[in-house]
């Protein structure tokens, strides 16, 4: 099995927070600040922040994407692909979304994609919102994901079907009514 590079359990949260913070600011000036797609006005933060099993789990929000991250406080049981071992990642390009990766956590089972950075060691992330240019201010991204989660738990209450934890909604049903939300540019 492939070793995981893991950060040291005993840091704080906040220096957690503090550290991703850092990383992604980072990763925004190196490689998204000329980006056309990438929405400028939204900062790096970082929500929702809490533990379970082995994970810290929180919400980052970025100029490109809204997204769930999941940082191991243990080595996880999940296998490494052969060319994701730390020594190999350390000098290679920086990846958006590593390949995919299945997550077993509470009972049930999630999809998120592997990543490496040198201060974060290996990670999980699973995109959430990738077309950021819409909103105006973080409050407006966080929004339209609480959006999504309350369309999914009414979907799921119309149906009458038992909810594995984060189970998706309907993607076509929330950028439907997006869709109509968004005001047209004229040119």
């Amino acid at each position: 099995m492939s070793t995981w590079q893991i950060l040291d359990s005993t840091t704080s949260d906040e220096a957690v927070i503090n550290t991703v913070i850092a990383v992604f600011t980072e990763l925004y000036q190196t490689n998204f600040i000329n980006e056309l797609l990438v929405n400028h006005h939204l900062p790096v933060e970082v929500r929702a922040f809490r533990h379970t099993d082995i994970w810290r789990i929180f919400l980052l929000l970025t100029p490109w994407t809204l997204a769930r991250i999941f940082l191991p406080e243990r080595k996880p049981m999940i296998p490494l692909p052969a060319d994701w071992q730390a020594e190999e990642r350390l000098h290679a390009p920086m990846l958006v979304i590593g390949p995919p990766i299945s997550l077993p956590i509470l009972g049930g089972k999630e999809r998120a994609h592997l990543n490496y950075h040198s201060q974060l060691g290996h990670y999980l992330i699973q995109p959430l919102i990738q077309s950021m240019e819409q909103f105006k201010t973080p409050q407006d991204a966080f929004n339209a994901w609480n959006e999504v989660i309350t369309t999914r738990n009414r979907v799921i209450e119309e149906q009458q079907r038992r909810c594995d934890w984060q189970q998706e909604v309907s993607r076509r049903e929330f950028f439907a009514k997006l869709r109509r939300s968004v005001p047209v540019k004229e040119s």
